[in-house]
């Protein structure tokens, strides 16, 4: 639905969030909220807005970006547009509490997905993981996300393994949105773990918005002296951190047209150079079809399964 309404070659994560938009009004839904994003995305809520009017829905759209980009009282003004009787007091009293769902359930989502090719039972740790973000649904202070979080891990963690000492690492770097979302990335992390891969993929919303990294730019420098634009400043920094770790493999996704990342590929092919570590590229959009990502997967397996046994 997203692509049908979208013009052709805008990126795909705009087509994917439209059709988001659409689905949710069929839903019942009466208000939308474009949070924006580090790039163009955070442009896109007018042109959203004025598609979706031309489709003739009647809804609101708040788009936080265009308060963000100013003051914060203009990013207060349009929490106010979603909820009229929100008060700075209960937006300081609930700020906190958002802040630690967000990381425990970044940290729940990264063990899942460095473990799940290594579970007995497959699915385990998947039901585990859902269970707590339904339960995560009905906390109402601190108190009970540490309680909660605390019981998930003692899950997680009674869940036995059959890891290998030396398993095969693969890490993930790209652009944000595509990197994050299953769906626009035909579920690339779970295919890996099928094949016994420890999947590493440092961005999430931890990461890149609650906690800063001062020191990125230092580490990159003899890279990059400038960034260009969006998660580019990320993707080399990880690109670079996984290459000294000696990570068997990276895998770079990003959606079609995404220019930052665009710009970031001559840089990794520097690390890929230097390090010697194999970086498969993926562009996603709208069209691509999951029997072409499955025969290059199968490809970059075999070939950083040839290295780790001493024949390439």
């Amino acid at each position: 639905m997203g692509s049908l309404n979208s013009p052709d070659y805008i990126c795909a994560p705009f087509k994917f969030n439209l059709g988001n938009y659409i689905e949710t009004i069929e839903k019942g839904a009466d208000t939308l909220v474009q949070t924006g994003g580090l790039c163009r995305l955070r442009y896109y809520g007018e042109l959203q807005s004025q598609i979706i009017k031309d489709l003739g829905h009647d809804v609101r759209f708040v788009t936080l970006a265009q308060g963000a980009l100013s003051k914060p009282v203009n990013l207060y003004q349009s929490f106010k547009e979603i909820n009229p009787a929100l008060s700075l007091k209960q937006i300081g009293a609930t700020l906190p509490m958002v802040m630690m769902m967000i990381e425990t359930m970044d940290k729940v989502e990264d063990y899942v997905r460095k473990n799940s090719g290594f579970q007995n039972s497959p699915g385990n740790l998947e039901a585990v993981r859902e269970d707590f973000l339904q339960r995560l649904r009905l906390t109402d202070s601190k108190k009970e996300v540490k309680k909660l979080y605390k019981k998930t891990t003692e899950n997680l963690l009674d869940i036995p393994l059959n890891k290998p000492t030396n398993p095969i690492r693969v890490g993930i770097i790209g652009e944000y949105y595509t990197i994050m979302e299953p769906f626009s990335n035909h579920d690339i992390e779970k295919e890996l773990a099928k094949k016994g891969i420890v999947v590493d993929r440092w961005i999430n919303l931890t990461n890149t918005i609650l906690r800063k990294d001062w020191k990125r730019k230092k580490r990159i420098r003899h890279y990059t002296k400038y960034s260009m634009g969006a998660t580019s400043m990320f993707t080399v920094d990880q690109a670079l951190r996984l290459a000294k770790q000696k990570y068997d493999g990276i895998i770079h996704v990003k959606s079609f047209g995404c220019t930052p990342e665009m710009d970031a590929m001559p840089v990794l092919q520097n690390i890929s150079r230097d390090y010697k570590i194999p970086i498969l590229y993926f562009s996603f959009d709208s069209q691509t079809s999951d029997t072409g990502i499955q025969t290059r997967l199968e490809a970059f397996y075999d070939m950083i399964m040839m290295r780790k046994g001493g024949l390439l």
